[in-house]
């Protein structure tokens, strides 16, 4: 948004308040150097009222700002935001480029806020929403993001080791989903809709990255193998153009061939996040994964053939009427699996989810307690495993996953095998003792 509002004239400046580590006071002290007439606060769910917290201290020091929220926490709450934090006087929903100029364009000219479509603003004491904005159709008429308005430096961590090590950076080729996974808010952010950048445009974006020095990306995409013939002629594109990066992608367990896997890994992929979830077919479903455990073992197995250096396994417990077996199934099976690193989240909720409507409607979840914040099933479900019980199983189970003689043997010939693994344990040497803190207390 920031590269576009440039493009036409306005200028745009950029500040990461997490990378930055600034308290709310040295925000708003680098909001008001930057003698900024509009703000404009993008959150998540967790971070949402942080940011409410900061567009108040502005509005105190300086009330001419016009203070502009987006994402997926104004996006899903956008009459709540507006009722509760008068500091905010406008409101994106959805996707936001389009918005955001149009937006600026009517605030300049002082034209009527009802012609930007969209959005949602006061008049007087009465919030007012104009009609949705299409999605985008077309991806590739949006600029590449200008890179130099951040001036920090990005990582990416597992665990609390950092496992892209040299200049990196992260690339969008597609949005949305074409799944409706009840633990996910993608599919009503993106209606349900899966749209990709041309292969063209996204290799001339990479050529561009490795123009400017980039080594090491991740696709943030929902979900880059949901095409798997898509995924096979960018990888392709790559080897073929000379794209001498190393990068990390999210995929399905059900679009994960042999044939994929192999191309990704020749591309360069070093890491494969694969979402399963669950050992427990009735988990699965209950979710509308729709994906199978044999699906699961079968994609873990294509990757380790074809050379993946890592592979992380994602899983989900925790769910509103999942038992303690089914808990230890889950936690059990990656250990079956020869996957590298475990991900165990304890199932968590918020506005935009699916399994959030459910729970409302059968008034497990306070509204007024956790719309801002979203909360944990364990912690509000009567019938769901106890959150603290939970974390004990997980505790347990990644101690007994790490400290497996075979595993760590495997994992020994694997990283001698690999300059990437190799690369990576060697720049968190001295990074050892978080390393060591987050396996004995994974969840933190």
């Amino acid at each position: 948004m920031a590269t576009m509002l440039n493009e036409r004239g306005v200028e745009a400046s950029i500040l990461d308040q997490p990378a930055k580590g600034y308290s709310i006071e040295e925000t708003v002290d680098w909001i008001l150097r930057e003698e900024s007439d509009v703000v404009g606060f993008s959150g998540l769910s967790m971070s949402g009222r942080n940011a409410a917290l900061m567009s108040m201290e502005v509005k105190r020091r300086n009330p001419d700002i016009t203070v502009v929220f987006g994402g997926l926490y104004a996006t899903f709450n956008f009459e709540r935001v507006m009722s509760k934090y008068p500091s905010v006087d406008v409101i994106v929903r959805g996707e936001g480029e389009a918005t955001i100029v149009e937006l600026v364009d009517v605030l300049e000219s002082g034209g009527p806020l009802k012609d930007v479509s969209g959005i949602t603003y006061r008049d007087g004491d009465t919030l007012v929403s104009t009609p949705d904005r299409p999605l985008i159709e077309d991806l590739d008429s949006l600029p590449f993001p200008d890179r130099s308005l951040l001036d920090d430096e990005y990582h990416s961590e597992i665990s609390g080791a950092t496992i892209a090590v040299d200049k990196f950076t992260s690339v969008v080729s597609s949005r949305g989903c074409a799944f409706s996974c009840r633990f996910c808010c993608c599919t009503k952010l993106g209606r349900g809709r899966w749209r990709a950048r041309s292969v063209d445009n996204t290799l001339e974006e990479l050529h561009y990255l490795a123009s400017e020095g980039y080594e090491q990306f991740i696709f943030v995409d929902d979900c880059f193998t949901l095409s798997p013939k898509r995924a096979i002629e960018i990888c392709s594109r790559m080897r073929k153009e000379g794209l001498d990066f190393e990068w990390i992608c999210e995929g399905r367990v059900d679009s994960s061939s042999y044939e994929m896997m192999r191309e990704i890994s020749r591309a360069g992929c070093k890491l494969l996040y694969l979402g399963i979830e669950s050992a427990n077919q009735r988990i699965l479903d209950q979710y509308n994964k729709m994906t199978t455990l044999q699906q699961a073992e079968d994609a873990v197995s294509s990757a380790r053939k074809a050379g993946m250096d890592l592979i992380m396994g994602t899983f989900i417990v925790g769910g509103p009427d999942e038992t303690r077996e089914e808990i230890q199934n889950t936690l059990d099976f990656a250990k079956k699996i020869d996957i590298d690193i475990p991900q165990f989240n304890v199932l968590g909720i918020h506005p935009g989810m699916d399994l959030w409507d459910e729970l409302l409607s059968k008034g497990v979840v306070d509204e007024e307690a956790y719309w801002e914040t979203g909360v944990g099933v364990s912690r509000i479900c009567p019938t769901s495993v106890p959150f603290e019980e939970i974390v004990e199983m997980i505790t347990a189970a990644v101690k007994s996953f790490t400290f497996r003689p075979g595993f760590l043997l495997r994992g020994l010939g694997r990283t001698l095998a690999s300059s990437y693994r190799r690369g990576v344990v060697w720049h968190n040497l001295g990074n050892w003792r978080a390393v060591l803190e987050t396996f004995r207390n994974p969840m933190g």
